[in-house]
């Protein structure tokens, strides 16, 4: 992807763009599998298709799919659809023509985080203390954890899966069910996580407003400290080479190529925003970072030349979710007003 932060565009006016104000909050956005279709997760139980040109004419208001708020939703890794969790325990498998299957029904529960492996098709939900799994037609439950399990992500190679709770991580082999779970304790609750791209660490942000980082070889970990609210948005750069953190006024990196982060301050670059970031989402290929701030801010940060551009002003309204495009060259927004927005960024 070729986008030069230093040219003057940039800096005089906004990229293209198309928004759509609605009446409920946007809790997650995705991208189906070839890029065609963007999806909008909302507090009123829709999911609101669109398509990804920011040129196209607008597309009808859906019915709910849910049976209250839509609370996660990711792109379907075995087809073009996506799938969601809800507060009335649902999960469900959205097609791009809008026909909805139901994969599980957790009843009391809620699922509130979903996690995928696009190379096995493999997919994750937490529901309450227990992870469930699908995986070549068979459903798996793996649990229960000591409390309600907060986030999960799968490791690079899709073989095992981590999920975040009170007290740290706990990570369970999906392939070879005999194995007994590895357990990565620090107190406290952890409620965010992330799997390095490269498989070699395990990061989550905790309550104590700091993160936590596993270095899976050696099974030694480490704490960075400093931030003024929890962190509860982890991005990996594509190489692995930097993890992308929220609740700063700038782009907040901290370095993994060589020997880490021990001992080093994080990269912080860009202009600051006007409030915290609130979601950060590296870019697919590129040395590029997306970050929407409290106060409704949107910019693109380049690390290799340290500088950023807004995307989007600020408007009272906070950033709730970010996803980029699988070819990296448009981003989907939303916000807690129920703006969904979507951004071309080919100059």
């Amino acid at each position: 992807m070729k986008l030069d932060l230093a040219n003057p565009a940039w800096h005089t006016a906004l990229p293209p763009s198309r928004t759509i104000a609605t009446d409920a909050p946007v809790s997650a956005c995705a991208f189906s599998r070839d890029g065609g279709v963007a999806a909008f997760a909302q507090g009123d139980g829709r999911i609101r298709l669109l398509p990804a040109d920011v040129g196209a004419a607008e597309a009808p208001a859906s019915e709910p799919v849910h049976r209250g708020a839509v609370l996660a939703m990711v792109a379907d890794p075995a087809g073009d659809g996506f799938v969601s969790g809800g507060d009335d325990g649902r999960l469900l498998r959205l097609d791009v023509d809008g026909a909805v299957t139901e994969l599980a029904n957790q009843k009391g529960k809620w699922i509130d985080r979903i996690a995928t492996h696009r190379a096995s098709g493999a997919l994750a939900a937490a529901a309450g203390k227990m992870a469930l799994v699908f995986k070549d037609g068979e459903l798996r439950e793996f649990g229960p954890h000591q409390s309600t399990v907060a986030d999960l992500d799968f490791s690079k190679d899709g073989s095992r899966i981590a999920c975040a709770h009170y007290g740290g991580v706990t990570v369970w082999s999906i392939g070879n069910v005999t194995l007994p779970p590895r357990r990565f304790a620090w107190a406290g609750s952890h409620v965010a996580l992330k799997w390095s791209t490269d498989g070699k660490f395990i990061a989550t942000g905790t309550q104590e407003n700091d993160i936590h980082v596993w270095r899976m070889a050696q099974a030694t970990d480490m704490r960075m400290q400093g931030y003024p609210a929890k962190v509860r948005s982890l991005s990996w750069s594509a190489d692995a080479r930097w993890l992308y953190t929220s609740s700063q006024p700038v782009f907040t990196a901290w370095p993994f190529a060589g020997k880490g982060p021990e001992g080093k301050p994080p990269l912080q670059f860009g202009e600051e925003g006007a409030s915290l970031l609130t979601v950060v989402a590296a870019h697919p290929a590129a040395e590029f970072v997306a970050g929407g701030y409290g106060s409704g801010e949107l910019q693109l940060g380049d690390i290799k030349t340290r500088r950023s551009v807004v995307l989007k002003m600020a408007d009272g309204s906070a950033i709730t979710c970010l996803a980029w495009s699988p070819d990296g060259f448009c981003l989907a927004a939303g916000n807690d007003n129920g703006d969904l927005l979507l951004i071309d960024l080919r100059r």
